[in-house]
């Protein structure tokens, strides 16, 4: 066997520090860079790009004719070694295949299930699926597939969640296909998924920035892109969707010219639109990043301008993630992400942002919260971050559970609601589980002792977990593996309790010890073995305090003293650990500030700078956590 994971054979496990070895060794298998045009409304031609460079496409081979004697076949999907189209620009249900690594004519696969033209094609690396369509007279709803591997009929999967055609080639990840756009006749916003493995009726996952048809799909494993289409014209625009998420698009750039029946592939770096009408016939390849977004660059040209043709590749993101420059540092302890979502006052805050734990330097934009609103609950599992609770939408807070994917940056999408209305609330998790603990909802004195839970890899609402020791709102919180630890906080004045829970089972939180100073509006994190806090108001909310605290959490006594902020603050909202580093972000002093400072969480001593918060400067109360800290296995 050979030195190094062959994602392709689909079969064994790989352990992730041998991947990641693979990675940083250079050694990581890596996909061609071939990317094939196929077919169009003006010839029977497949050209191909290497996508690892620019230039001018070559000739490859060519299409059969369509039953009309025409070339168009808009639907079409690849994997490792085969590219697929369906023929025709009339209603037709003929699959013809080549293989990518060589040159010449395409050869007979089988049949649609349905004859028809202008579909959606998309697949990951055994299965290629084609949706909706011309069927004429009427357009259809009907997703079927086919297994890659071999040759044959298409079978039915289900349908799609609105009639439509024109939505052409579509991202994937290596379980997740999505459909976006379309006409019927109008243009359409609508975006739907599938998982690939199985087979059933698509799921609506949210809309495009605007309706549009004839539009191009491409992506990485984690975000897939719209790109062109059409509108009353012809569009430039690129819209952008987390793959692993659900949720509206955003706006993510331009390509170089606006145009519509163009089509689109991508190496996972980069996504690349070809040909397409304005309504002149183009012959234009251009490119964007996948990961920056922005304006499209010029690629080269296409050996004949054409529309109404598929544009597929052998390295596109519903191949098996590792190739082509896919990240995996979110696997590796000490070097994941931290997030700061949202703030208050004076108006509240859509904003995340983000660094790099294991790194120094400025918060960078992450994307947008569902609904602006801060002093919320994070979790922050290696995948998805969810934030709970918050100032917004009501005086007596949210019940919204929001979650995002962290391998990319995006907008949180809906995933579920609390059980009670609150503001001031803390969160915690395992690598499977989220608890929000405490809170206030908005009346004098209405603090809550409620824990709730929820499963992190699960849309839906959360479930009762048991109480706190006492009511309380404005607290912090830390884990391990197995235990969640939640400290100080006010009712109305700062506590000194410390209160741990068992995060996998439910029931009522025990009493841990006592931080060394009562206070509230402090931050905290952990590593597998301490949990550390820092910052607050003390108990009658006179000063505030620079004290930082440490405890072993597997154990239970009073908090030590482990040095002192750069800054005496509180109502930080959250910190963001990893297992080496804790990041304490912004604050009041009273002022508000965009400090950022850290402490390494084995030592003691105090905290040192870190770079300043870049987007949240006029607000306080962030919700924070890392996708690497100690409660995650």
């Amino acid at each position: 066997m050979a030195n190094y994971p062959q994602l392709d054979d689909q079969v064994g496990v790989w352990k992730l520090k041998d991947v990641n070895s693979a990675v940083m060794g250079g050694y990581w298998r890596t996909v061609g860079s071939r990317a094939l045009s196929m077919g169009g409304n003006e010839a029977n031609t497949i050209d191909f790009i290497t996508m690892a460079s620019t230039g001018n496409a070559t000739d490859f081979g060519d299409m059969l004719l369509g039953s009309d004697g025409s070339f168009e076949t808009s639907s079409g999907f690849a994997g490792w070694t085969r590219a697929l189209g369906l023929a025709g620009a009339s209603p037709s249900n003929k699959l013809e295949y080549v293989t990518i690594a060589s040159q010449g004519n395409v050869a007979d696969f089988g049949d649609a299930t349905a004859g028809t033209f202008f579909r959606a094609g998309t697949s990951n690396s055994t299965r290629g699926l084609m949706a909706g369509g011309d069927g004429s007279p009427a357009d259809i709803n009907v997703i079927d597939y086919v297994s890659l591997s071999s040759t044959g009929n298409a079978t039915d999967f289900g349908n799609l969640t609105v009639v439509r055609r024109a939505h052409n080639t579509m991202p994937s990840s290596p379980t997740r296909a999505l459909f976006m756009g379309g006409q019927n006749p109008a243009s359409q916003d609508v975006i739907d998924f599938v998982e690939i493995a199985t087979t059933g009726n698509a799921v609506d996952f949210g809309n495009l920035t605007s309706a549009r048809g004839s539009a191009g799909g491409a992506g990485s494993s984690t975000i897939g892109l719209h790109l062109n289409g059409y509108t009353d014209a012809g569009t430039a625009l690129v819209d952008r969707v987390v793959i692993a998420s659900q949720g509206n698009a955003i706006d993510f750039g331009d390509m170089t010219v606006a145009r519509f029946k163009s089509s689109s592939t991508s190496n996972s770096v980069r996504a690349f639109a070809s040909g397409g009408n304005t309504p002149t016939a183009q012959n234009v390849i251009d490119s964007i990043s996948i990961s920056t977004g922005g304006n499209g660059v010029d690629f080269g040209d296409l050996t004949v301008a054409r529309g109404n043709h598929c544009f597929v590749s052998e390295a596109h993101g519903g191949l098996n993630e590792g190739y082509q420059g896919t990240r995996f540092d979110k696997i590796v302890a000490g070097a994941g992400r931290g997030l700061f979502a949202g703030a208050f006052a004076p108006a509240d805050i859509l904003s995340i942002e983000f660094v790099q734990i294991s790194t120094l330097g400025n918060a960078n934009d992450f994307g947008d919260l569902s609904v602006a609103r801060g002093r919320g609950g994070v979790t922050t599992s290696n995948i998805r971050s969810h934030l709970a609770g918050g100032t917004a939408p009501s005086a007596n807070g949210s019940n919204n559970i929001d979650y995002t994917t962290l391998t990319s940056t995006g907008n949180y999408a809906d995933f579920g609601n609390l059980t009670t209305s609150h503001l001031q609330c803390t969160a915690l998790n395992n690598s499977t589980r989220g608890v929000r603990a405490g809170g206030y909802n908005g009346d004098p004195g209405a603090f809550t002792n409620v824990m709730d839970y929820w499963t992190l890899a699960t849309a839906g609402n959360a479930a009762d977990f048991g109480n706190l020791s006492s009511t309380k709102g404005s607290l912090s919180s830390g884990a391990s593996t197995t235990r969640g630890i939640v400290t100080g906080g006010r009712a109305p004045g700062g506590k000194n309790e410390i209160d741990y829970i068992t995060i996998a089972s439910t029931g009522n939180a025990t009493d841990f010890g006592n931080l060394t100073v009562a206070r509230s509006g402090l931050a905290g994190g952990s590593s597998s073995t301490r949990t550390v806090q820092g910052g607050g108001i003390n108990d009658d909310d006179s000063a505030n305090v620079n004290t930082i605290d440490y405890i072993t959490t597997a154990s239970t006594g009073d908090a030590q003293d482990f040095g002192d902020l750069t800054q005496a603050r509180n109502v930080m909202g959250g910190g963001a650990s990893n297992n080496l580093r804790l990041v304490f972000a912004g604050g009041q002093t009273p002022t508000k500030v965009n400090t950022l400072d850290y402490v390494t969480i084995a030592s003691t001593g105090n905290a040192a700078d870190f770079g300043d918060l870049s987007v949240i400067k006029a607000g306080v109360g962030n919700g924070a956590c890392g996708d690497s800290h100690g409660g995650l296995s």
